[in-house]
């Protein structure tokens, strides 16, 4: 009997339940004993040119061991955010603005004082004369080129993809529809904010950090302070959430080692809930320009897809995410003609880095909108456009005509699956009946197909190891960061699996590169078919060690031996009378550190999970208020290792993706003032908001890795949102309402409904 596939509950939920999780402003490491405390000072408007920075007052208080400026540092290296390749020189991030602030939350000076409760006041006193400069927002504004963030770049754009062609791309088309979306700007919200702490000693230094890569995070720091692999130790303790923008080290974290040495003494920087919003990363930000022509019997035969992506005020990773839009655009169609093109421009407003899903909930959004757009100018039924258009199952592996290469796929099987779940035609006869009725609450019907890239845009490599102790417990060491999604008991059921060891004698250890020199980390839902992978194999190579041992200890040939997983024992062919436990064989192989097997698994290319989802509202028609009554969901991604560990990985993402159409966007009104840093402003949802999610299985393996799976991470998010957008729509269809931007407040939902009735008389 197989563990693998079956529900394990979570091995490291005892400890976040009893003692509790370590996170990084929880650490008592005594090389932290005596740290002082970091605040960073931040620009109160969104553009403009300092003039002089005062720091004396704040310098005075007592407690204050530091206030620093751009002046102070002495710093080289790689700058923070930059995307190598990518960022223009002239657009890369100084460490603390010096002669310009570009985003309200750009920090220009660092308040170092003896204790937490001090700093605040220090920071008050630190005062910048910053003479206000012109204010760019909006992407369109900032295309323009009218007011310039660089002037010596002589433009705001900072990054181009594809080419346009004309209108001869949609020659023939008997029907062509072409609309303007919104794709707005979110925050990210992990519960736990950035954090970090640094120490230095033995000539070197140890640095903690919330974050989803600690690898690059350790190259980084190597970089910037000329130090070997050896004296930089890089830990990521319990990480609350990433989501995404946890992928960046940002130059506050960055800048800790220095502060650090520059006081000596040990320091620790824990940032508040409304500097988290303002200065960590946001996600999406992208204005799209969908155009699709086909015939009138639902056939799509061209669709182009032009995006204005909004960089922030410093272009970092967000600068290369419509890379990602381009190519995922025609998401789960055949369509024969296709044209993506992106541009990407700098405003006066925080970076965007990479969020939950990161280009590809995008292309999605925008592609499924279009396709209801298309039924709906020819007046057919939504799911049977989809249908009529996706690519076969017999199809696979499919090239598109952007580029990718989907590895396995059912797209119709798993529409059916989901249609079917969610009764498609009675909602559909429920829906007539209560427009007929002309019922205040009407209900909306929204679906959603996809496909995303997981592991891309190349597959990469993820390294693991497995030590099986001389007292039998194993050890395993993962160079993935796990920050909530389950990893220690996924990579524990695989060895469990292959050695017949009870997997509450597994330990899965990451985040230390002291321990794990080598690994790469968790973004992309990329996990578990390259770490988890990476686990399999060195797991399949501590068996095979052991069966060389168990051979010499039996008296017998290595081929002879047989690996009993039901009890975790050799034993020389089907002979059960006599064998030797796992314990015997590693204190054999070495009494001091047992068997070590080390992989680094190199994925041959990505892998490209997808699904379809059906989302059902209830829309107020009077007062605009939007319910969530239903969400049916078929997310395939390959084989499933537990499917609880899966389904909690896809409850997250459709929560994720549904709360991008009903409740959150991060707004700057026109002078780039934030609108919305601080829950009580943002609309983070929870799930008194949302309905209880139907899942529905299904499994089509990969061959990309020899697990079959494919990342499942992201995969709600991408499904979700369109969905619900869609049964938004749908709802108030029949009143007029052709098109909403999320995301759908009472108040826009109200207001299109008054537009509608107004165009009508």
């Amino acid at each position: 009997m197989t563990i693998l596939g079956t529900r394990v509950l979570r091995t490291e939920d005892h400890a976040f339940l009893t003692t509790g999780a370590t996170y990084s402003a929880d650490l008592r490491d005594p090389l932290l004993d005596g740290a002082a405390h970091v605040t960073f000072v931040r620009s109160p408007i969104a553009h403009g040119r300092i003039s002089s920075i005062e720091v004396d007052d704040a310098r005075a208080l007592p407690g204050v061991l530091a206030v620093l400026t751009a002046a102070d540092l002495d710093l080289e290296g790689p700058s923070p955010l930059d995307v190598p390749g990518l960022t223009p020189e002239a657009m890369v991030r100084p460490w603390l603005a010096t002669d310009v602030v570009r985003f309200v939350g750009e920090p220009f000076a660092i308040v170092v004082t003896e204790r937490a409760d001090q700093a605040e006041d220090a920071a008050e006193l630190v005062w910048a004369d910053i003479e206000p400069l012109p204010v760019v927002v909006d992407p369109r504004d900032a295309a323009r080129d009218e007011v310039l963030l660089f002037p010596e770049a002589g433009t705001n754009t900072s990054a181009r993809m594809g080419s346009a062609g004309g209108d001869e791309l949609f020659e023939g088309c008997e029907v062509v529809v072409r609309a303007e979306l919104r794709n707005q700007r979110l925050a990210a919200c992990p519960l736990e904010g950035r954090a970090a702490a640094a120490a230095w000693h033995d000539g070197g230094c140890t640095v903690w950090i919330s974050n989803q890569s600690v690898h690059n995070a350790h190259r980084r720091y190597q970089a910037i302070y000329g130090l070997a692999a050896d004296q930089v130790r890089v830990v990521t303790p319990d990480v609350g959430g990433g989501f995404g923008p946890k992928i960046h080290t940002y130059p506050e974290e960055l800048l800790i080692p220095w502060v650090a040495r520059h006081v000596e003494r040990p320091v620790r920087w824990v940032e508040a809930r409304s500097e988290n919003m303002v200065a960590m990363g946001h996600g999406r930000g992208h204005l799209q320009s969908v155009e699709i022509g086909g015939r009138r019997d639902g056939t799509i035969e061209a669709y182009r897809l032009t995006t204005l992506a909004d960089g922030g005020a410093y272009p970092a990773l967000g600068t290369f995410l419509p890379t990602f839009s381009c190519k995922m655009a025609t998401g789960t169609y055949a369509i024969g003609r296709v044209e993506a093109v992106a541009q990407v421009v700098v405003t006066n407003t925080m970076s965007t880095v990479a969020y939950r899903g990161a280009g590809r909930p995008e292309a999605t959004a925008a592609i499924e909108r279009a396709v209801d757009l298309f039924a709906a100018e020819i007046g057919a039924d939504p799911a049977a456009v989809r249908r009529q258009n996706l690519i076969p199952a017999d199809a696979f592996p499919y090239d598109t005509p952007t580029g990718a290469t989907y590895d396995s796929g059912d797209y119709v099987g798993a529409l059916d699956r989901a249609l079917g779940a969610a009764g498609y035609d009675e909602l559909r006869s429920e829906q007539a009946r209560r427009r007929a009725a002309g019922d205040v609450v009407q209900l909306g019907i929204g679906v959603s197909t996809y496909v995303e890239i997981t592991a891309g845009p190349v597959a990469g490599r993820e390294n693991g190891s497995v030590q099986v102790r001389p007292d039998g417990t194993v050890r395993v060491l993962t160079g993935s960061s796990a920050h909530g999604q389950g990893h220690h008991t996924a990579f524990a059921m695989l060895v469990a699996e292959a050695t017949g060891i009870d997997m509450g004698a597994i330990e899965v250890v990451h985040g230390d590169t002291a321990l794990i020199p080598r690994g790469v980390g968790t973004f992309g839902s990329r996990s578990l078919q390259l770490g988890g992978a990476a686990v399999h194999e060195a797991t399949g190579l501590a068996v095979d060690a052991g069966r060389a041992v168990a051979a010499d200890l039996l008296g017998v040939d290595a081929t002879e031996v047989e690996l009993d997983t039901s009890c975790g024992c050799f034993f020389a062919g089907a002979d059960r009378t006599d064998g030797r436990t796992w314990a015997e064989v590693a204190a054999a192989a070495d009494p001091e550190r047992g068997i070590i097997e080390e992989t680094a698994f190199a994925g041959g290319f990505p892998t490209y999970p997808f699904g379809a989802h059906v989302a059902v509202v209830e829309v107020d028609t009077e007062t605009g208020g939007v319910r969530h009554v239903r969400h049916v969901a078929c997310d395939d991604a390959g084989t499933i290792l537990n499917p609880m560990l899966a389904e909690g990985q896809r409850h997250g993402g459709i929560a994720q993706g549904a709360a991008q159409v009903l409740t959150e966007a991060f707004l700057y009104d026109d002078d780039g003032n934030p609108l919305t840093s601080t829950f009580a402003d943002y609309g983070i949802i929870s799930s008194a908001e949302l309905p209880s999610f139907e899942l529905v299985g299904m499994e089509t393996p990969t061959t990309a890795n020899p697990l079959g799976a494919k990342g499942v991470g992201e995969s709600g998010t991408i499904g979700a949102t369109p969905a619900v957008h869609s049964a938004v729509i749908d709802a108030l269809g029949h009143l007029g309402v052709r098109h909403l931007d999320m995301p759908a407040t009472p108040q826009r939902v109200w207001q299109a409904i008054c537009d509608a009735q107004a165009s009508s008389t």
